[in-house]
């Protein structure tokens, strides 16, 4: 079975996560992915198979005998959608032999376009699969989650010899918190890679440092006639807030190596107001500025405004995970080798978000982060191609095998 049937039948499993829970997973659905998942391991021959009550997926392939002593290698990937944008019932479109111009995503009224995707005209003649237009894809990270057990069926055929293979899905990604909680004594491996990229020729081992901030604004509310030198307009001054911010640092205006404050959500009302950001940059100086700044806003407010108007929560979420990979550049190395070998160039670029890689990095699992062949995740745009992902797979294999060479 190649990859990408295996993910059009994944992506019709409901499984975003919710970022206001404070459960792990955040969504029981996800269970319904990690189930399937573990029996579908199972029927493959992955004998120690399982998913555990936080509904992280763990399985292994013994070594080829005579290879126990090499490298142990780790491929892991996040059965959540992002809660942006609306996951359920997702039904993909394929369309075989693409021509890359512009594509209407069924009734919805959108269309998919180069103009404002210029990469679609490299995908010309590829099998394009896509939404309809109410729903995201879910290829981020159901076709790494697809690559991995197609990578799991070619290694069990035997004819690939190599060290022990470790898999591992876990829930909850999206929403900042996936690699929390695996066991990684348990998973098993020495080094590992997250499949959870964009082009297949992607290499990442630099993100941006990520958290999240959240204002709650008290206002004061009194009837406008009477209102002088009293009211507090708690969705005014969540409009103030929003101006005290450098207006071209968002993810509009910025690129690369910029970080931006990013405002995801906002509600209000005369008596009380939220706004919910995160944050991001991949300097560290910078990304610690960028809280304070928030925490001058906080301050200037309840100057303002009167204390406990404003309220600021920062929730730290990942890190850079470049000083941690740095010191194992092997895991780059073969990367790039393997992905020369398939006739391409390896795109080895910074990540204007972060992967479960970042966490498990900086818990001691070094673990860059590998392209899957996807593309504008999040959003009903959302598309990849049939090849790119059995170029993930391929990518994947020749990873295995140099580290099957690699003497310790």
């Amino acid at each position: 079975m190649r990859a990408y049937e295996r993910l059009l039948h994944y992506v019709k499993i409901y499984t975003t996560s919710d970022e206001e829970s404070t459960s792990v997973p955040s969504t029981n659905r996800q269970f319904d992915l990690a189930m399937a998942l573990v029996e579908e391991m199972k029927e493959l021959g992955i004998e120690d198979a399982r998913v555990d009550e936080h509904c992280y997926v763990y399985g292994s392939i013994p070594a080829t005998p005579g290879y126990e002593d090499k490298t142990a290698i780790g491929f892991i990937a996040h059965l959540d959608t992002a809660p942006d944008y609306n996951g359920e019932g997702v039904k993909p479109q394929v369309r075989e032999n693409y021509d890359g111009g512009e594509i209407a995503l069924g009734e919805s009224g959108l269309v998919l376009s180069p103009d404002m995707f210029p990469h679609l005209k490299s995908l010309k003649g590829r099998t394009l699969i896509t939404t309809d237009g109410t729903t995201l894809l879910g290829a981020d990270d159901k076709a790494g989650i697809a690559e991995i057990m197609t990578l799991a069926q070619e290694l069990l055929k035997g004819e690939t010899p190599h060290g022990k293979i470790c898999i591992g899905f876990t829930p909850d990604e999206e929403v900042g918190g996936g690699a929390e909680l695996l066991d990684i004594p348990a998973f098993g491996a020495e080094f590992a890679y997250t499949v959870d990229g964009g082009c297949e020729n992607e290499i990442v081992y630099e993100n941006f440092n990520a958290c999240g901030a959240a204002f709650e604004i008290q206002g004061v509310n009194i009837h406008p006639g009477e209102a002088k030198d009293k009211m507090v307009n708690a969705a005014l001054a969540a409009a103030e807030i929003c101006g005290m911010l450098p207006w071209a640092e968002t993810p509009r205006h910025t690129e690369r190596y910029e970080g931006f404050f990013h405002l995801t959500q906002i509600q209000g009302t005369v008596e009380h107001a939220s706004l919910h950001f995160i944050i991001r940059d991949h300097d560290g100086g910078h990304f610690e500025a960028r809280q304070e700044m928030l925490r001058q806003i906080e301050k200037a407010v309840n100057e303002k405004y009167g204390a406990g108007t404003a309220k600021l929560t920062i929730r730290q979420q990942y890190r850079n995970m470049e000083e941690m990979v740095k010191p194992c550049m092997h895991l780059i190395d073969y990367a790039k080798e393997s992905i020369r070998e398939l006739g391409m160039e390896p795109d080895v670029s910074p990540v204007r978000g972060g992967t479960d890689g970042a966490q498990l990095s900086f818990r001691g699992l070094p673990c860059p982060n590998l392209g899957t062949g996807g593309y504008a995740f999040h959003g009903p745009y959302e598309h990849i191609t049939a090849e790119g992902m059995d170029r993930a797979v391929q990518v994947m294999l020749g990873i295995v095998k140099r580290y099957a060479n690699r003497e310790k």
